[in-house]
């Protein structure tokens, strides 16, 4: 079995090249210890003996490489995850945002789309959903089939349950879903609003503009200048008086953009200050 001190940090730099020459894919401003993790991992769980097996195999397998960039790119997500965030957004942005004749929210690294069924929730809730678009991205297509599918297994639903009450939930979370066997099947009034598509943040650019945009735990994964890029291309797509929400981990505080944003309460959300 491969050992974590086997993948060179020079090996590492051909595989980043490779996979863009050959795909497309760039992950060179990707935090270099992170995607080391990652690459340690993948190995493992995919029984490589060495890193020159799993360079090879994404060369010459197109096919495989829909799965290392699910494995690089994983998300942990959960239902109203952080619900203190949650019940934020429920009393103190949806409250401004129910002042707009049409809301659009941003999912952005949505991943299997357990966050984006939780905001569909929330304006539900808050009487705002049938004036509301949220667009939910990835850079991966399967796990926007999962989130497609709006199937999830019924063991998270104790735990999404919990979160839900946390945040402010008013109903019986159960409402929102149907039981069957060993998973559930989320109603599918809260896909109505919901637009699932691939983008990626380090390649792709603005594609609507948006009064909320959401992005957790995803920036941690990118070095300094790549989160810069990806914050100037969040305020592209911001208008005056968005909000911006990070997860906990992450800050505009050190960016160029401190400047022009404001942090609201002491959850990773900020507005953006009119420039007008």
């Amino acid at each position: 079995m491969l050992e974590p001190s086997i993948v060179k940090d020079e090996e590492v730099e051909y595989l980043i090249k490779d996979v863009y020459a050959m795909y497309g894919y760039d992950f060179s401003e990707y935090s270099r210890a992170s995607f080391k993790r990652r690459i340690n991992r993948i190995c493992l769980i995919d029984r490589f003996t060495s890193f020159a097996e799993l360079r090879y195999t994404l060369l010459n397998d197109p096919e495989y490489l829909k799965r290392f960039v699910e494995e690089i790119t994983v998300n942990v997500t959960e239902m109203f995850r952080d619900p203190a965030f949650f019940k934020t957004l429920r009393e103190k942005i949806l409250p401004q945002l129910g002042t707009y004749p049409l809301i659009r929210i941003w999912a952005a690294g949505c991943s299997t789309g357990e966050e984006a069924y939780s905001i569909a929730i929330l304006l539900k809730e808050a009487n705002l959903y049938h004036k509301s678009l949220i667009y939910g991205t990835d850079l991966n297509p399967s796990v926007l089939e999962t989130a497609r599918s709006g199937i999830f297994p019924l063991q998270q639903m104790k735990l999404y349950s919990e979160n839900y009450m946390l945040s402010g939930g008013k109903k019986d979370f159960s409402e929102y879903y149907t039981a069957n066997y060993d998973s559930v099947r989320f109603d599918k009034s809260l896909q109505e609003k919901l637009i699932l598509s691939t983008h990626n943040l380090v390649s792709d650019s603005s594609f609507n503009s948006f009064q909320l945009i959401i992005c957790r735990n995803v920036l941690i994964y990118f070095d300094r200048g790549l989160q810069e890029r990806v914050f100037r291309l969040f305020d592209n797509s911001l208008e005056n008086l968005g909000y911006l929400a990070l997860g906990s981990k992450e800050t505009l505080r050190f960016s160029n953009l401190d400047k022009s944003y404001h942090q609201v309460e002491d959850q990773k959300i900020w507005k953006k200050l009119d420039h007008n």
